[in-house]
This record gives C-alpha cells, structure tokens and sequence, in this order.
C-alpha cells in the first residue's frame, strides 16, 4: 500500500473516531436535582432508563471541596444533590422532571421525610436556559394543579457540582440492608404514596 493510501486510510480512521466520540458526547446529557437523601434519590433515578449514571455530591453552596459532615451540619449551604448523567434520545430532561416530582415532598420547607435543614431542601439546579425553563414549567404546573396549599421546591444556581465522598456512592447497592431500613424508618415511601398515590 503506498504512502498515500495509507494516509488516506488513517484520516479516515480519525475521521470516524472523531465522529464517534462527537456523536457520544451528544447523547449524554446532565441534571442536578435534590429531594432529600442522596442515596435515595440516586437509588430511584439509576432505574430509569436512560440515566446512564447517578452521582451523589454537593451543589448550591460557597464552601469549596465540602464535606458531608460540613455540609450535614448547614455550615456551606449546599444541598445534598444528584448528578445525573442521562442519554436524551432515551429520556428527556421532562422526563427526569416528572420522576423527581414523584420523589418529592414538595409541602415541606427545607426537609425531606425525617431529614430536617437546609441540606435536605428540594430543588431544582438547570444547567442552562433550556433546562432553566422547563424546570420554571415543572415547577409552576405543580403550583397551577392545586394540589398542594403550598409547593416548596427552589430553582437555584447550581455553582459547582462537588461529588460526596466515596462510600455515599451506590450506598443502596453496597449496603441494601442498611439502606432499606434507613429508607423504610424515614417513611419516605408511604409518604410519597400519601402525597402521590401508589408508584407506576
């Protein structure tokens, strides 16, 4: 094969490569939420599919590099959020919205279930306007249904997403029983049913 060829079949090659890694990077896509316990949110949102991966971390503060236990004690003003890595071919951020309402107590200020303090808050973080918009729509259809005497969830400026320390990764995977039980004695279910009615 001559020189050319060879050179030809090389850029053709990094063409493809490069097509390939432009075409994954488009199908995946990130959304920070919070509604409580990260375990639990990361828990419900791994099974959806489309969400290729759920992150546990910290987001909404001015601390830098927080911990769990600085963060636990309301000292950063962060809350305690998911990073969700999704393909929006297969879910949409719509999508991942109305699940996060289905996870949520939204009549309760800075609390989720048994977990009280401005970490446990439920908010949403948009990563741009698209995002920023449909969330403002998510959140005002919630207001609109009169469901609720009053919707506390927050639309926030994310600041940096710091990702919590590694053995809160996974943590209902690594640790069913423990998750379980923490899941079951906060009553985040039968409060979600209460609020909700019975899980699709």
């Amino acid at each position: 094969m001559s020189l050319g060829a060879k050179l030809l079949g090389m850029a053709a090659l990094a063409t493809s490569l490069s097509l390939s890694a432009a075409e994954t990077k488009a199908q995946r896509a990130e959304a920070i939420l919070a509604a409580g316990c990260f375990w639990c949110v990361e828990a419900d949102f791994e099974k959806l599919p489309g969400v290729l991966d759920a992150v546990s971390g910290y987001a909404g503060g001015r601390t830098e590099n927080p911990s769990y236990k600085e963060v636990s004690r309301g000292d950063t003003g962060h809350a305690e959020v998911v990073r969700i890595l999704y393909d929006p071919t297969q879910i949409s951020y719509a999508e991942l919205l109305q699940h996060f309402w289905k996870n949520v107590d939204p009549t309760t200020p800075n609390q989720q279930f048994c977990d009280r303090g401005s970490p446990y808050r439920a908010a949403l973080f948009p990563l741009n306007a698209e995002q920023k918009a449909a969330a403002q729509d998510s959140l005002q259809a919630v207001i609109d249904s009169g469901r609720f005497e009053q919707v506390h969830v927050g639309i926030e400026q994310p600041g940096r997403f710091w990702p919590a320390e590694d053995y809160h990764q996974d943590y209902a995977q690594k640790n069913p029983v423990r998750y379980n039980y923490y899941r079951y004695r906060c009553g985040r279910d039968a409060r979600l049913k209460a609020l909700w009615g019975p899980s699709d």
